[in-house]
């Protein structure tokens, strides 16, 4: 670093995998600092609970290889891929795609913005940058982990539901025309058919008002 104004030198004797800062005045080397970012508190729970849905994580970050090694080993993550710049996160989810893999992106900055257009689905943080909002499919409110857990879950639920309800609806109809064919289901009776089994499928659907968190908690208002 070139001349500066006069800063205090702070050492920290932190772990390997820290971020180093030469501070240095008048061409003369002061010191290092050593800066080291801690994982959020819920990382670990979102994480577990990914893998629990049958998730597979992928860490693609810019950052050196210790840290992020570091930080995969401290959250459980399955695969680092470390010192990436944009670009070469683009081929990374390009590689996975082609593997037949449907891809999730979560990231706030402006360089996650080209991978979370190229993911299948891109997920930005609400505390991230204008762009990675703009350009992700669903933008998290808060910088909740958790509650991408939460979005999965409910994802996974409205899909089950909708399943359950167009093949019940194509069975209970299917079967109501071939016991029309045959005789065996006359107006009024075929009506009550129709008109029950809608009523069970508006029941299933309202299954998806329970609301819950990922930890077991009630919702934060």
């Amino acid at each position: 670093m070139g001349r500066s104004v006069g800063i205090p030198i702070i050492e920290y004797g932190g772990s390997d995998h820290a971020s180093e800062i030469f501070v240095a005045r008048d061409a003369r080397m002061l010191g290092t600092l050593r800066l080291e970012d801690p994982a959020r508190e819920e990382a670990r729970a979102a994480i577990d609970a990914l893998h629990a849905l049958g998730i597979s994580t992928v860490l693609l970050t810019g950052d050196g290889a210790a840290a992020a090694t570091a930080v995969a080993r401290t959250l459980g993550i399955d695969r680092i891929e470390a010192e990436m710049v944009p670009e070469e996160k683009l081929r990374r989810i390009d590689a996975l795609r082609a593997e037949g893999r449907t891809v999730m992106m979560v990231g706030d900055g402006v360089n996650d913005a080209p991978a979370l257009t190229r993911a299948h689905v891109g997920v930005a943080m609400g505390s991230g940058t204008d762009v990675a909002r703009e350009t992700a499919n669903v933008m998290l409110l808060g910088n909740d982990l958790l509650a991408l857990v939460d979005a999965l879950r409910i994802a996974r639920r409205c899909h089950r539901i909708i399943m359950v309800n167009f093949v019940g609806t194509l069975a209970v109809d299917g079967a109501g025309m071939v016991l029309a064919a045959v005789g065996l289901l006359d107006p009024v009776l075929a009506a009550f058919v129709h008109v029950s089994s809608e009523l069970l499928f508006i029941l299933n659907s309202a299954r998806l008002l329970r609301r819950g968190r990922a930890t077991g908690s009630r919702p934060r208002a």
